[in-house]
């Protein structure tokens, strides 16, 4: 390309190169000029998509005049090839200057206040035309050697028509430079390129990053988790008042940043002369957050104390209920529950879970009727905003549940979902009150997880269906007790994973509707079938109908994602999960599995122990955190927290396997040995999972039989084969030809 001639422009030299473009250096030989010219990637350069993201580019950029915006001249097209001629800067970008200055040695305070305003002020006239940016790096933000600042590269602009190259749940831009919105892949405004240019100030400043990480994964985490140093602490000469400007900016919650960066240059303009600031972090009224709620668990006041299933039920379906308005933040069981039977400060419950408000109630019974008492308050100031008491016969359940969440949500004066009314927030399953209780009871038992809670929960949605065939829900708990037999190890997949699918289905039939079953499905096309694409569906089906499901987000993560080694994806799946359910332990212990699977031990470690800090003995991060151990090879600790496990566990093969095994590669073969023989033996009475067997032969070094077990664990349909990609400790069987005909068998690429 270089030296040659494309239409009026001689092409003189190659400026550099990046995922969207090749830009070079040419003279426009009509209008006697200097001139940079882009063009896309050979790779890249017939596919549609990316062809009409350049035109975009030209497009967005275009309609902008402004003197700290690059301008655009023409966009071109010459026997195929599309190319963007724009001004040619003589300058380095803001990336070269920092790397220049070094962490020891930040850019100069007033030199980085000067192209912190320009790229303000830039940005501010994209925004005044509806052009959101969308990658704010210093790469993309040149500086001329006279100090001027220009902004290049709007490939990844939004503008305000309908973007057809990018759908909600898709990421775009620069890890280190996106904001919490953007990681998730959610819609985004221009605020995210206010955090994006926090960031690259915050950089400016002190020569380092406000959220770091050696992973894509482990950086996208501190985006979504941590806060960062204030600035006046790593940069004597900045000011608490210009610290706390950035900081604004670098606010996790859109609402809480700067609403317009001619806000932010008013603000910098106060600090740098010394006046006072006022920086607190809040969106203006009309831009007030959505109320965050958590539904906390009914006390049984009956005197018999033999209403708890009714209580809980209670809460589930007000949970439910609340979950169905648009824009609501409902905290999801789990977290709720955690809370049961304690005697905890209400504002500490807040604190915790994240929440602006807290509904509490009690249930007493007497003969057929109930009083339900109700009470939601104000977390910020703990007042009460409304009470109220129901006298009611026990068959007026569903009136009494409808009653408290619209009288709640007419008080909160919430816009509920387009097109639905406060009536909508109920949908009755069934009128059938006696087949009602036998669900709630059959929640309440699978709820415990246990394996005799699991087994009577299964039996009790069996009666419940019995009495009422056409109910949903009861088919969707039964389709969900089947899955967790199968998922703890009680009995073969074959045996309980197609009943599941039968009852999923069914759910479906009778309402298409319901999110649960969408997941349940999801769930057993990828660890029964193998069927990836109508997982994706399902588990994506399931999230869009009902987005504060957390194990929607859950499951897609564990059983799809991660699988299919989309570390950060599945990062960010968890952490939506977490936001409705932020005190889950199998949550915070998936991410640190999340960590463990991409080989990132340390911060697999450091969440599992949060795990731990919570619930002292949950036996999942015990088991999880002993493989950390293992893979760093502090054998001692992997001992230690894999002993607790199996004690934990009732001695469970699935962490019982990981215990031989790590006697095995520790060289403690007799012992591992001998734990090999007795799952063997107790195989003959009871299930136990070929994929154990194989992790241990796979420890012992005994390739031919751990091939063997694992063409068994396959025979069986066992899910966890889903992980063999990307399980360390299945490491010394792959290069094999076997191992790649296996995970061919099960749908997965290497």
């Amino acid at each position: 390309m270089v030296g040659q001639n494309l239409a009026h422009y001689f092409i003189k030299s190659k400026i550099g190169s990046g995922g969207m473009g090749v830009v070079y250096l040419a003279e426009d030989t009509r209008l006697k000029r200097e001139v940079a010219i882009k063009f896309l990637p050979k790779q890249i350069a017939n596919e549609e998509h990316t062809r009409e993201r350049f035109k975009i580019e030209a497009q967005a950029a275009a309609a902008l005049n402004h003197p700290n915006i690059a301008t655009i001249y023409a966009i071109e097209e010459q026997q195929g090839q599309l190319y963007i001629v724009m001004e040619y800067i003589d300058g380095q970008s803001l990336e070269a200057l920092v790397a220049a200055a070094g962490t020891a040695s930040p850019l100069p305070l007033e030199e980085a206040l000067h192209y912190a305003l320009q790229a303000a002020r830039g940005l501010q006239a994209a925004h005044d035309k509806g052009i959101v940016h969308r990658d704010i790096k210093p790469a993309n933000l040149m500086v001329t050697s006279g100090g001027q600042l220009k902004i290049l590269d709007f490939g990844l602009a939004k503008t305000g028509q309908p973007d057809r190259l990018t759908q909600v749940g898709m990421t775009v831009g620069t890890i280190a430079f996106m904001s919490p919105e953007q990681t998730r892949g959610e819609e985004v405004d221009h605020r995210t390129d206010i955090w994006s240019l926090g960031v690259a100030i915050y950089e400016m400043l002190c020569g380092e990053l406000p959220f770091k990480g050696h992973y894509e994964q482990a950086i996208i985490y501190s985006i979504l988790n941590e806060d960062p140093p204030s600035l006046d602490t790593l940069n004597e000469k900045v000011s608490p008042e210009l610290a706390a400007v950035v900081a604004r900016t670098l606010q996790k919650e859109a609402g809480k940043r700067y609403q317009n960066l001619s806000d932010f240059v008013e603000d910098i303009e106060k600090a740098r002369s010394g006046k006072k600031v006022e920086t607190t972090a809040q969106a203006p009224a009309q831009e007030s957050a959505p109320p965050s709620i958590v539904v906390l668990p009914f006390a049984d006041m009956s005197a018999e104390k033999d209403q708890e299933y009714f209580c809980d039920g209670m809460t589930d379906e007000l949970i439910d209920a609340l979950a169905k308005v648009e824009g609501w933040r409902v905290v999801s069981r789990t977290s709720a529950f955690a809370f049961k039977g304690k005697v905890v400060d209400i504002r500490a419950i807040g604190e915790q879970l994240r929440v602006s408000h807290a509904l509490e109630g009690s249930l007493r019974k007497a003969g057929n009727r109930v009083r339900i008492s109700s009470q939601l308050t104000n977390i910020a100031d703990g007042f009460q905003m409304w009470s109220e008491r129901y006298d009611r016969e026990i068959d007026d359940v569903f009136a009494i549940q409808e009653d408290i969440a619209t009288s709640i949500v007419s008080k909160l004066k919430s816009k509920l979902v387009q097109g639905e009314s406060e009536a909508s927030l109920f949908k009755r399953y069934t009128e059938n009150i006696d087949a009602y209780h036998l669900y709630l009871q059959a929640r309440f038992e699978l709820n415990k997880r246990t394996e005799s809670g699991l087994k009577r929960g299964i039996e009790l949605c069996e009666q419940a269906i019995a009495m009422e065939p056409d109910y949903a829900l009861a088919y969707a708990g039964l389709a969900d007790g089947y899955i967790l037999l199968s998922f703890q190890g009680h009995a073969a997949p074959q045996q309980l994973l197609p009943r599941a699918k039968q009852a999923a289905q069914r759910a479906l039939e009778i309402d298409e509707k319901l999110a649960e079953a969408h997941t349940s499905i999801g769930c057993i096309a990828a660890t029964y079938d193998h069927d990836w694409s109508t997982a994706k569906a399902e588990f994506e089906r399931a999230a869009a109908l009902k987005p504060n499901y957390a194990t929607a987000h859950h499951w897609y993560a564990v059983w799809y994602l991660m699988p299919r080694g989309h570390f950060s994806r599945a990062l960010i799946a968890f952490m939506k999960a977490q936001e409705h359910d932020p005190l889950s332990l199998i949550l915070k212990s998936g991410i640190g599995w999340q960590f463990l699977l991409a080989r990132n031990y340390s911060m697999a470690a450091t969440q599992l122990r949060k795990a731990l800090d919570l619930e002292p003995n949950f036996v999942v991060a015990y088991d999880l955190l002993g493989q950390v151990y293992i893979q760093t090879k502090q054998y001692t600790l992997a001992e230690e927290a894999l002993k607790k496990a199996v004690e934990l566990s009732g001695r469970r093969a699935l962490s019982y396997s990981s215990l031989a095994y790590l006697y095995a590669v520790s060289g403690r073969r007799d012992e591992a040995e001998h734990i090999l023989r007795q799952l063997k033996a107790q195989a003959a009475t009871s299930y136990i999972s070929s994929y154990d067997i194989a992790l241990i032969y796979a420890g012992l070094g005994e390739v031919d039989e751990a091939f063997a077990w694992l063409q068994k664990a396959f025979d069986e349909h066992n899910g966890w084969l889903n992980f063999l990609n990307v399980e360390p400790r299945f490491d010394s069987l792959r290069g094999d030809h076997r191992f790649d005909e296996l995970t061919q068998k099960v749908g997965l690429t290497r």
